[in-house]
């Protein structure tokens, strides 16, 4: 089983030949669904899998503006990434796995790392009752703006 260090790749290196699967991955139960069927569907269709991790840093929380109190959010979002990855990518050690963090919205994220790509896929997480019959925020924006297909994942539960 490969692990996954701290090794990130900034945007995608691909070429323009290359089968892309993007995912979407913060470590959410949905987003593991969504990164397990997307190495699955990546062995079916010789692709590979552009794990995508976004961060950004709010401009408040509240009423409080936030201050640089010296978290490194960058590695805090990979950490997230690589163990998501340590958990699921090892289940098909022949599918390429790229991982990717990248600053900014996670939407615009994903939205500009699927250019090119084949399938994006992301987690969608439900509240519970009704709310679980709703796209999220991040998911209903990638469904109307993605320039490729979307597949949106639940994680069963």
């Amino acid at each position: 089983m490969e692990r996954y260090g701290q090794e990130v790749i900034e945007m995608s290196s691909q070429g323009q030949d290359d089968r892309r699967i993007v995912v979407g991955v913060d470590g959410s139960p949905s987003s593991t669904a969504a990164l397990r069927w997307a190495i699955r569907q990546a062995k079916l269709t010789e692709s590979v899998v552009e794990a995508v991790t976004a961060w950004h840093l709010p401009n408040s929380y509240g009423f409080a503006p936030i201050v640089d109190d010296g978290m490194d959010w960058a590695d805090d979002a990979g950490k997230v990434l690589f163990e998501t990855l340590n958990e699921v990518a090892g289940e098909d050690p022949d599918v390429k796995i790229l991982p990717i963090v990248q600053e900014g919205q996670a939407a615009e994220v994903l939205v500009r790392a699927a250019h090119g790509a084949d399938l994006l896929v992301v987690g969608c997480r439900g509240h519970g009752g009704f709310a679980r019959t709703l796209l999220g925020s991040v998911s209903q924006q990638c469904v109307h703006h993605s320039p490729c297909p979307v597949l949106v994942m639940r994680d069963g539960t």
